[in-house]
């Protein structure tokens, strides 16, 4: 099979595609037949060497993917011929830039009809990502307030559709360019970043959803009501800020997704109901990988990048 692999830590040139040998699947893992792949901006990251997640080069990146089953032995889970999609193995490396990809049945799920491979590799990282910090952690109902930092991105889109699904006011920041692509995924309300102080807009605020990080989340403190909740996928490690959430009367989390097959049919579910789709900006080719990773350091996005294989 093929796989894109990096000997050296750096800019999207390091990626490099090459032949290595098939996972074997163990006991209880399948064997997929990748079709696609969604690219996270975490991986920029670790290709970079700014996050040593995994370790030092060699090594494979990437998490999400949508295949088709080749091999499941010993699982009752699925069976040769199945297409399903997931996030195997994170924090640790799935290897998931390949052709051909062994993942633990577990953290699969059956792709629904109604999404592409495209699509449904695009969604694990965000999805459970914006499932575990509003139902999990947040434990947004029905009329909760809920501001979403960065809508436009891959968590925040999903984050504000979710949002809506369980009843939710949702307030999103986002440029005045991007207000109508927000919107289109249900925000009741959007502040531009650029020409708004979030913190002079909103108030009284249950859930506040952090996907950008910096002073985002120090800020946010401004807005959330007495008892208000902090989601943060940026600042999760930052005990300082932790403690200064508390002392004013907040709840502080940090998310660390992980694998999560109920969550996973939650998305499929709301997939189904047609209260949840993911938005892909643009798609690539295997071998032009290097081309998407350009695009992924750049930013800015609008949902979410993936590779067709």
């Amino acid at each position: 099979m093929r796989v894109i692999t990096q000997h050296t830590l750096g800019g999207p040139e390091v990626l490099t595609i090459v032949d290595a040998p098939e996972p074997r699947p163990l006991p209880t893992e399948v064997l997929v037949r990748v079709k696609a792949i969604g690219l996270n901006p975490l991986e920029a990251r670790l290709r970079a060497g700014e996050f040593p997640l995994i370790g030092r080069p060699p090594f494979i990146l990437g998490w999400d993917i949508s295949g088709v089953v080749e091999e499941a032995p010993q699982t009752w889970r699925f069976s040769p011929g199945d297409e399903v999609f997931g996030m195997p193995l994170f924090p640790r490396a799935a290897n998931a830039y390949a052709e051909v990809v062994s993942s633990p049945a577990l953290h699969l799920t059956r792709k629904p009809a109604s999404l592409s491979h495209v699509e449904a590799s695009a969604l694990p990282v965000v999805g459970l990502t914006a499932w575990q910090g509003l139902v999990d952690l947040g434990g947004v109902t029905e009329g909760t307030r809920v501001l979403i930092h960065g809508g436009a991105g891959g968590v925040g889109h999903v984050a504000i559709q979710i949002a809506k699904a369980l009843g939710a006011h949702v307030t999103t920041t986002a440029g005045e360019n991007k207000r109508k692509f927000v919107e289109d995924f249900g925000a009741d309300e959007v502040i531009d970043y650029k020409t708004v102080d979030f913190t002079e807009a909103v108030h009284d605020i249950d859930v506040v959803l952090d996907t950008i990080g910096g002073d985002t989340a120090e800020r946010s403190l401004k807005v959330l009501r007495p008892g208000g909740h902090l989601v943060t996928a940026v600042a999760e490690e930052d005990s300082e800020l932790a403690r200064r959430y508390e002392a004013a009367g907040m709840r502080f989390s940090g998310i660390a997704v992980d694998p999560d097959p109920v969550a996973l049919r939650g998305l499929v579910e709301l997939v189904e109901q047609g209260n949840l789709r993911v938005h892909v900006q643009e798609t690539f080719p295997f071998d032009q990988i290097i081309e998407a990773h350009r695009l992924l350091d750049a930013g800015h996005l609008q949902g979410k990048l993936a590779v067709t294989v």
